[in-house]
C-alpha cells in the first residue's frame, strides 16, 4: 500500500504536481465552439463518452444552431438525431426544453450564474461547473465526474460517496488555482492508468501515496471492494 502525506492538503497539492507533468496538455476533450454548443455537448456526455458525443455533435451543430432551432426542433426528429447516444430520448427532451428557457428567460443567452444554470432542465451542478469554467472564465467549484470521484477516494482524498459532498472535501484541500485543472488531470490518469475496472499501478505515478494501491492494499478505496 502506498503511503498517503500527512495532511490531505499536501496529498491533493502533490497529485496535482505529479499528474501536471504527467499530462501536461490536459484539457477540456468535449469539441465546442460557443457556449450553446458547451452546454448541449455536456448535457449529452452524462453516462456517454465523450468520444461519442464528439462524433455526434458534428452534424448535430450543423443543423442546429440557436436556441430556437433546439427548441423549435420536434422532439421525435431531435430524439432521432442523438440516437446513438445513451439516454437519447430524455436528453433530447431536456435539450429543447432548456433552450426553450434560454430563449424566454435569458435573450436566447446560455447564464452565466451556478443558479441560472442549474435551474435549467438537465443540468446539475457537475454541467452547470463545466460551462461556468469553460464557456464564461467563471471557477466557483470543481467539476466531480466519475474519473475525480474514483480517484478522490482511491487517493485518500475524500471519504464521501456523492458528488457533491466530494467536491466540498475537494474544494477544502485542492490549491484555488487548479480547481479547474484537477479534473482534467484525473480524468486522463483515470482513462490511461486508474480505469474503474482495473488500476495498472505498476505504471502509476502516484502508487507511492496511494492508499489503494495494489501492491499491499486489499481493497479498492473507489467502490470498498476488494481488488
Amino acid at each position: 500500500m502506498g503511503t498517503p502525506l500527512e495532511t490531505r492538503q499536501e496529498q491533493a497539492a502533490e497529485v496535482v504536481d505529479r499528474l501536471e507533468h504527467e499530462y501536461p496538455d490536459s484539457t477540456i476533450s468535449l469539441r465546442y465552439s460557443n457556449r450553446l454548443e458547451l452546454l448541449i455537448a455536456v448535457i449529452l456526455s452524462a453516462q456517454c463518452t465523450d468520444e461519442r458525443v464528439n462524433q455526434e455533435t458534428k452534424e448535430l451543430f450543423a443543423t442546429y444552431e440557436t436556441p430556437e432551432d433546439y427548441a423549435n426542433a420536434p422532439q421525435e426528429e431531435l430524439a432521432d438525431a442523438l440516437s446513438s447516444i445513451t439516454y437519447y430520448n430524455n436528453k433530447a427532451k431536456y435539450i429543447r426544453t432548456a433552450c426553450e428557457k434560454i430563449v424566454d428567460e435569458h435573450d436566447g443567452e446560455v447564464p452565466d450564474t451556478m443558479a441560472e444554470l442549474t435551474d435549467l432542465p438537465g443540468v446539475g451542478r457537475k454541467t452547470a461547473n463545466v460551462v461556468l469554467q469553460h464557456g464564461h472564465d467563471v471557477v466557483e467549484g470543481i467539476v466531480v465526474d466519475t474519473h475525480v470521484q474514483r480517484l478522490s477516494r482511491r487517493l485518500g482524498l475524500t471519504e464521501e460517496e456523492y458528488p457533491e459532498r466530494i467536491e466540498q472535501d475537494l474544494m477544502a484541500i485542492v490549491p484555488d488555482g487548479y480547481w479547474q485543472q484537477f479534473t482534467h488531470l484525473c480524468i486522463d490518469h483515470g482513462r490511461a492508468v486508474c480505469s474503474a475496472r482495473s488500476a495498472d499501478c505498476e505504471a502509476c505515478v502516484l502508487a507511492d501515496i496511494c492508499p489503494s494501491e495494489k501492491g499491499d492494499s486489499e481493497i479498492d478505496l473507489a467502490s470498498g471492494e476488494p481488488w
